[in-house]
């Protein structure tokens, strides 16, 4: 079937508001590869850079304080996430968009909002210092100026990568094969026989110990159980550079040093539901759902079950326990003393790994979220690769400050940053229902039950945003 550029009476692009962005143009949904291995890759980089502050620091500093209590909330946070995840990829699959795009149909400043929540929340580098201080413990030295020369290299890598995604996947995918092996050697010869058996406490002694530990943090770990704000929108971004359906029509980010800078377009392509096409959107859509499912999901989960008990074999009950991130010095320390110094080195040689990788994530999904905004609605003949590399180094030179600035407590930039994305998820779960109701084809768009995840996902951070900002002015002013 040709690509038909025009559209006639009736079209499927007559759906779509012309208000503040052209229509999409009408072209087939390409056809899925017999093979999908090769497709594999959004998902893990979803699970790579979540492996961070959610699985090393978050869920073990709870472990430390409280036991196995709250673990049970990030499957909770993990599932919710999954179809927030799932109605981002959907409208990306239908028409090579990111969902920011389709949110700024209805207001043209909608992407800007996402964009610069996404930067408020990543602005302070939380993961460069957490990993920063994991150095520190191995081989001294002085937190900022690692974490400063940790930004600077993050920086570079993502300049000089001819193809920023496929750097991006292939970090990502080493990351989570060097935590995998950390949790398999931890599981062996690190957790103890009675911390396996308190395991069913998940389950059985489920609680919410808000008065221990503060809604806010106890948000952000639900909110960064995985993901979490601005990189779940992201996920938009990363199956257009991977080939998804309609997104295989968009040209990827290029370094503009070693790669071919091509100019995106700035708004996308719908398919007509036709048989054919209908037929290929079910395959897309199947394989989507187990690719997250099976790699984000499931990686993930099993990432805080297995750090969160590392953490209650090893330091839970101690009352020498720090009340920051300084918990996981002392985790490595006792591992050192159980396991043998060999296991302590590696537990924070992975972790500093794991975190440094976060980081780079994180600044690449921010500075991907902000450029598409800007070319789409605000500077549409400017080349996505020149604004995406300007706000690379913007974040790494504003992390700079912040550090030389003197903010370098890991937990607490972690907490503002996992607030801040709870927020967002709060708003983009009620809009991702209107884009993928009001935009799509009849045929393809989201169903009740469907609906209903995102009614509960948008109930469940508003309560937990509203908790956080009670608690947090509460405290402000001595209630």
């Amino acid at each position: 079937m040709a690509d038909t550029a025009g559209r006639g009476a009736g079209s499927v692009a007559d759906r779509f508001p012309t208000k503040h962005l052209a229509r999409p143009e009408v072209r087939t949904l390409p056809q899925p590869p017999g093979s999908t291995w090769r497709l594999i890759g959004p998902g893990i980089i979803a699970a790579g850079v979540g492996l961070a502050s959610g699985e090393f620091i978050l869920y073990p500093y709870i472990a430390s304080q409280v036991g196995l209590v709250f673990v049970w909330a990030a499957l909770v946070g993990l599932l919710t996430q999954f179809f927030l995840n799932m109605e981002i990829e959907r409208y990306t699959l239908a028409t090579g968009e990111t969902a920011l795009t389709g949110f700024s149909r209805f207001w043209r400043h909608w992407g800007l909002v996402f964009a610069l929540l996404t930067y408020f929340a990543n602005l302070w580098p939380g993961w460069a210092t957490s990993s920063a201080t994991l150095v520190t413990y191995l081989w001294g030295g002085d937190v900022r100026w690692i974490a400063i020369g940790m930004l600077i290299a993050i920086g570079l890598i993502l300049t000089l990568a001819p193809v920023v995604y496929v750097a991006l996947e292939r970090t990502e995918m080493l990351k989570v094969a060097a935590v995998l092996v950390l949790l398999v050697v931890g599981a062996i010869f690190a957790i103890s026989a009675d911390a396996w058996s308190d395991l069913p406490q998940i389950v059985t002694n489920a609680a919410i110990p808000a008065e221990q530990l503060g809604f806010a943090l106890l948000l952000g770990a639900l909110a960064f159980a995985g993901g979490g704000g601005g990189q779940n929108l992201v996920q938009s971004n990363w199956i257009r550079d991977k080939g998804y359906g309609m997104g295989s029509y968009v040209p990827r980010i290029q370094s503009p040093v070693t790669g071919r800078p091509e100019a995106a377009p700035s708004t996308g392509f719908i398919f007509e539901p036709t048989p054919e096409n209908l037929s290929h959107w079910r395959t897309w859509w199947r394989f989507a759902n187990r690719e997250q499912l099976y790699t984000f999901v499931l990686i993930s989960f099993l990432s805080i079950v297995f750090t969160s008990l590392l953490a209650y074999s090893t330091v839970f009950g101690r009352e020498d326990l720090p009340e920051d991130i300084g918990f996981l010095q002392v985790e490595g320390r006792q591992l050192s003393e159980t396991v043998g110094p060999w296991f302590g080195a590696f537990f924070w040689f992975i972790g500093a790994f794991a975190l440094f990788a976060a980081a780079l994530g994180i600044v690449d999904y921010t500075s991907r979220l902000a450029a598409d905004v800007l070319k789409t609605s605000y500077v549409p003949g400017t080349s996505e690769s020149k604004l995406y590399f300007g706000l690379v180094w913007g974040l790494v030179v504003i992390g700079c400050i912040i550090l030389l600035a003197g903010f370098v407590q890991p937990l607490v930039l972690i907490v503002i940053s996992a607030t801040t994305g709870g927020l967002m998820m709060f708003i983009y779960s009620a809009l991702l229902i209107l884009i993928n109701r009001r935009l799509l084809p009849e045929q393809i768009q989201i169903k009740a039950g469907r609906i209903a995840v995102l009614c509960w996902s948008f109930a469940l951070f508003g309560v937990l945003a509203a908790l956080t900002i009670i608690s947090q002015f509460g405290e402000l002013f001595g209630g």
